[in-house]
């Protein structure tokens, strides 16, 4: 058995710990954290290892050599360009010639590698996984395995809806030698996104070993802290702090303490360091060699690298310093924040949590260091929710964190790009938006201002205007939403929302040069191509033929004018409902109910046809016929494909997995075809754009009908005149269906147990369920679909079936389910 050290990263989320050496080279209790996986792999007996490198190689060459100092035999292979975590290990193909272990070069573990090689050779596998549990699986590759251990299903960095268990793929892996064929040479090829799923499409045996230990993916400063208490407490059965109580003082050579200084444990020090008079230390503090900490200095849960200084009273928490750095007299470092190599931080200077100060620098003495300099990391975490960036005005969204995330989305996209960012009009959003463009402009994004906009607007004008993408704010509740959209007019994707993340976390963003800083343009035209679209989209003599009249709200006064101004044009009555404003719309149910009460009224004392009520963010239509019946949610979304699939022979519509099963019956009636997709907005989005050439040749084009209020309401009319129907005889049109819909609470760190234990479960019962999204179990009396929040602790429960309390029951059991499970892993915690 041979093995494997994948030590090709370049660690840009771990910067500035990472400026100027590899992943692999960060140090963790005083030594490379590769060099704990040498000694793992050396415990388990292999010893002919062969390192795959590409970023900075010679440090790591450097090192370890030939790795007889460290009892093993290390042999090297450098990618010339970046390869892949699978094609970096083709690249080895010549050394690789029997079984070997792949393992990482930047991770912290002590798994026992021998039964996961056991475990491998007793299942005959050509390829094994090595899986843990983990309380958050969403920056891992989520695996789901059958009884014997045989891979089903696996999803590279799910969203909470995609997530079906709480075991990850955790880079360490079996392997026959025989897998190395199916990678190409010379070509970009990941283990998770190429190799596995082209195992699993050939049928080989791909297995999955659970494995109990210690685990840590050192992916950014928070991880990187933490892997360090960890080791302190005697967590990790690992080397010098195997069987470590979490009170240990532990001290190199020739390291000096004065009697006066207060450990608190567990600590660590290097050799030849000096602790002086009235220091305070620990606890949980680590400290490499040749460091002095002077009089009167505090240090708490921090990392200090070696030939540092610490200075007279000052005060480090939960900080790291690296290596060679000059912290002087009465400095302050708060948590999250990193002093990087070699920098030079003045006297009585204040760092802030979580600021990054880059190799080399200086902070002149007195300063309070509020943002990173030059740039910076943290902790990955994550910005966007379902539908764009929200938080709290001047709380979570202020001008700063704007015109940061300005910057952050100018950098993903291209110097020169163009795009359009328009607002509500409120005063919030204009600030904010302000800032916004400014972070664009210094990244050399050119910005087509569009003023006041509703979101389906801003999205026309993306199209029209043959831009790169455009962004949208809106402000509810003292609540702001960023709304990102990509050249096609639709949310931007989770890998493109991962990317700009990335930017803004670390702050890694271009600069222009004064002569490429983008420029504004006025794009106030939008508004006015937008309503002329709506003409040119329709057929307005079967509007005019008709002469409906409807009653009409919405709060949005841009869409109120246009909208009413072209109804009226085309012989329609339409009543606009001013007293609703008296009434709450998007309130609590028993608000909601009072409003749609007085629509009711309004309807019947005016003998209107129908009422429709937008949102007053623009994106939402809300029917109600002559009868007082409300279409909004999962029935509109029934009738819309009502319209598409009658109008288009053989049609196609694109549904969420929580959509009622209607809709199946009535493609069947109009012989349609129904794709369903996950739940998440850009997923819909983008299979109903595909979807565009399967449209109603006469127009009915689902996706407009779905996320643009003003174009819906006027194809209704239209259809309704087209083919003198009422919105009645529509609905008439829909067999009867029974949903429910519950949440419940669920802590974020128990949801993929969650998740895991309900498949389970169902497996076991020989269940017909589906993990599309979330889990979606089918029964005869009908469906649930168990899906967690992506934004709160908790996991909606939706079902369908032939009667409401039979949709009520389905719900309440799986309710109570995730409550159990909840409760169980409460109790063991």
């Amino acid at each position: 058995m041979k093995g494997v050290i994948m030590a090709g990263g370049a660690g840009s989320r771990l910067r500035p710990l990472t400026c100027g050496r590899p992943k692999p080279m960060t140090s963790i209790m005083n030594k490379p954290v590769m060099e704990y996986a040498i000694e793992l792999l050396a415990r388990h007996g292999i010893k002919d290892i062969c390192v795959t490198l590409q970023y900075l190689p010679q440090e790591i060459i450097r090192y370890f050599g030939d790795g007889s100092d460290f009892g093993v035999r290390l042999s090297y292979f450098v990618e010339k360009t970046p390869l892949g975590t699978a094609g970096s290990v083709k690249n080895a193909e010549k050394f690789l010639d029997e079984p070997f272990v792949v393992v990482s070069g930047d991770a912290l573990t002590d798994f026992d590698l021998s039964k996961a090689v056991k475990f491998h050779f007793d299942n005959r596998a050509a390829a094994t996984i090595v899986l843990t549990t983990v309380e958050n699986p969403l920056e891992f590759g989520v695996v789901i395995t059958d009884e014997e251990g045989r891979i089903v299903k696996f999803l590279e960095k799910p969203g909470w809806g995609e997530v079906f268990s709480d075991r990850v793929n955790t880079g360490i892996y079996v392997l026959e030698p025989e897998i190395l064929k199916l990678i190409p040479p010379n070509t970009m090829f990941d283990f998770s996104k190429n190799l596995f799923p082209k195992i699993l499409e050939l049928g080989k045996p791909l297995y999955g070993c659970v494995l109990e230990g210690y685990w840590c993916d050192i992916g950014n400063i928070q991880q990187y802290r933490q892997a360090h208490f960890d080791m302190l407490e005697g967590k990790v059965k690992h080397g010098l702090w195997e069987g470590a109580n979490g009170k240990d003082l532990r001290k190199g050579k020739g390291t000096e303490i004065d009697p006066s200084a207060e450990i608190n444990g567990p600590v660590l020090l290097g050799d030849n360091c000096w602790i002086g008079p009235g220091v305070r230390l620990g606890p949980y503090a680590v400290v490499g060699d040749n460091v002095i900490i002077e009089k009167g200095a505090s240090v708490k849960k921090t990392v200090i690298w070696e030939n540092t200084y610490i200075g007279k009273g000052a005060a480090l928490r939960g900080a790291v310093v690296c290596k060679g750095a000059r912290i002087n007299d009465g400095v302050s470092i708060y948590e999250g924040a990193v002093v990087g190599d070699w920098s030079k931080v003045e006297e009585y200077v204040t760092i802030k949590p979580d600021v990054k100060i880059w190799p080399d620098k200086v902070v002149e003495r007195g300063a309070v260091v509020c943002s990173s300099l030059v740039w910076g990391s943290k902790g990955i975490s994550s910005l966007f929710g379902r539908m764009g960036i929200p938080g709290i005005v001047n709380l979570d969204i202020t001008p700063e964190f704007a015109a940061r995330l300005g910057c952050a989305y100018g950098s993903f996209l291209n110097k020169g790009d163009r795009i359009i960012v328009s607002s509500d009009g409120k005063l919030a959003t204009d600030m904010v938006k302000s800032a916004f463009i400014s972070g664009l402009l210094s990244t050399g994004i050119n910005v087509y201002d569009g003023g006041v906009l509703t979101a389906p607007i801003n999205s026309y004008g993306v199209r029209v205007m043959n831009l790169k993408g455009g962004v949208h704010l809106k402000e509810e509740d003292q609540k702001i939403n960023f709304r990102f959209l990509d050249e096609r007019g639709v949310n931007i994707k989770r890998d493109a929302e991962r990317k700009i993340e990335n930017n803004f976390f670390l702050e890694d963003f271009r600069r222009a040069k004064d002569s490429g800083i983008g420029r504004i343009i006025n794009a106030f035209h939008v508004v006015n191509l937008y309503v002329d679209s709506l003409s040119e989209r329709i057929n307005p003599g079967f509007i005019m033929k008709r002469g409906p009249k409807i009653i009409l709200y919405t709060e949005n006064s841009l869409i109120r004018e246009n909208l009413s101004s072209l109804l009226e044009k085309w012989n329609c009555n339409v009543v606009y409902a001013e007293d609703l404003k008296d009434f709450v719309f998007a309130g609590k149910p028993t608000e909601q109910e009072k409003f749609f009460h007085r629509l009711s009224e309004i309807i019947s004392a005016e003998r209107a046809d129908f009422g429709a009520v937008i949102s007053g963010d623009g994106e939402r239509l809300i029917l109600m016929d002559n009868h007082g019946r409300v279409i909004a949610d999962d029935l509109y979304t029934v009738l819309i494909c009502l319209m598409v699939l009658k109008t288009n022979e053989r049609g196609r519509v694109v549904i969420p997995v929580t959509a009622p099963a209607v809709i199946e019956t009535i493609a069947e009636k109009y012989n349609g075809e129904v794709v369903r997709t996950k739940t998440l907005p850009s997923a819909i989005m983008s299979r109903m754009l595909e979807n565009h050439g399967f449209s109603s040749e006469e127009g009915y084009d689902q996706f407009f009908l779905q996320y643009d209020p003003a174009y819906a309401l006027i194809k209704l009319l239209e259809f309704m005149g087209k083919y003198s129907l009422t919105l009645r005889d529509l609905l008439n049109e829909i067999p009867d269906y029974y949903m429910d819909f519950k949440s419940t609470y669920c802590p974020w760190e128990a949801k993929g147990r969650v998740m895991r234990k309900l498949v389970d479960v169902e497996r076991k019962r020989k269940s017909n369920i589906e993990l599309l999204d979330g889990i979606k179990i089918y029964t005869e009396d009908g469906w649930s679909l168990i899906l967690p929040d992506t934004e709160k602790p908790s996991y909606n429960v939706y079902s369908e079936a032939f009667s409401q309390e039979t949709a009520e029951s389905l719900t309440d059991f799986y309710l109570d389910k995730i409550g159990e499970i909840v409760r169980e892993e409460k109790s063991k915690n």
